[in-house]
């Protein structure tokens, strides 16, 4: 039976995207790839071109090919880049390591040094962040530009989903096995079944160039939750959704009339003050549209000096229907100090 994933208006409006690869998702599904034979002409060459040392034996041990994957192998702080989410690993408590590397044990004969980890062993760590950083740098960086511009393509096109046709039709574009209907949203596969409930807290959608089969998620329910599924633009959908991206009345209907008109006041770029002025609100108010923008990936934000200077992210222009002249970078700066972050 497929995984029905609970959504309430509220996780509706905090349903959000990664604008960027997450590096640590990336190298725990490489992972897999290299475990997995499939007719995929560039993940066979990708393939071809990696050796199998005894650090990457050992992280296979950790990256079954089917089945439990350790969740604290691709922690929340990775959305903010490798370094963040390797620190987020080495902060993993000793409990939840054992916790779930027990649960792994269920399903394969965990390595002697994996029984160390368990046990609380900071040594163990350290030479699994150490693993991790020498992995991400010989097998996944030097292939970086192609994984972001799987994820690139793949976000244009949801994006113009998003403008032209609405939150609905997105939700139903993401994978054939990921339905949307009845106010859930329906993954199919072998790999997962029951409920996920996001009782407020959102759901983050991720886009992942070595994700080629089936969208996955984390198995601790009470992690932030999160859905990653490949990064792959389908021809037939690109045909399908080019109608018009950028639509004013498509815009306002999705964001609501004020934070459209902001959106497109951002696109030439302004400070929080002006953007107020512009679209007729107060500066406080002008800052709480910024954030949820933001929190979106539809805007970066950047302070300088005293004024904060907001600015279109790649996604946001795509949104708007301007060419890849007129965008910025796609992930956004860290938010700056003037209003709160919404939550993921």
């Amino acid at each position: 039976m497929p995984l029905r994933i609970r959504f309430s208006t509220a996780d509706l409006t905090r349903l959000t995207f990664a604008t960027r690869p997450d590096p640590l998702w990336e190298l725990l599904l490489s992972l897999h790839a290299l475990q997995t034979r499939a007719t995929d002409p560039l993940l066979d060459r990708w393939r071809a071109g990696v050796t199998i040392d005894s650090g990457t034996r050992a992280l296979l041990r950790l990256a079954p090919p089917r089945g439990y994957s350790p969740d604290f192998l691709t922690p929340d702080e990775a959305s903010a880049g490798f370094e963040d989410g390797l620190a987020g690993v080495l902060r993993t408590p000793a409990r939840r390591i054992a916790a779930e590397l027990a649960l792994l044990a269920n399903r394969s004969v965990p390595p002697r040094w994996s029984v160390r980890l368990a046990h609380g062993d900071r040594s163990e760590l350290n030479d699994l962040g150490h693993g991790l950083t020498e992995y991400h740098g010989r097998v996944l960086r030097p292939h970086w530009a192609r994984i972001e511009e799987a994820v690139d393509s793949e976000l244009a096109a949801r994006s113009r989903v998003l403008a032209a046709q609405g939150t609905d039709a997105l939700l139903n574009s993401l994978h054939p096995q990921v339905a949307w209907r009845d106010g859930s949203l329906h993954v199919a596969g072998d790999h997962v079944n029951g409920e996920l409930d996001l009782a407020g807290r959102g759901l983050r959608l991720v886009p992942a160039y070595f994700c080629r089969q089936s969208p996955t998620l984390l198995a601790d329910p009470g992690l932030p939750p999160v859905l990653v599924y490949p990064a792959a633009a389908r021809p037939a959908e690109a045909a399908e959704i080019s109608a018009a991206p950028g639509d004013p009345a498509a815009l306002a209907d999705l964001l609501g009339a004020t934070r459209a008109t902001a959106l497109r006041v951002i696109a030439d770029g302004c400070t929080t003050t002006e953007l107020g002025q512009r679209i007729g609100t107060t500066s406080s108010s002008a800052s709480y549209h910024a954030a949820i923008l933001r929190s979106s990936g539809l805007v970066a934000s950047r302070r300088n000096g005293t004024t904060v200077i907001h600015r279109l992210t790649r996604l946001g222009a795509d949104v708007l229907g301007h060419g890849p002249t007129g965008s910025s970078p796609a992930a956004p700066a860290p938010p700056p100090p003037d209003a709160p972050t919404p939550g993921r």
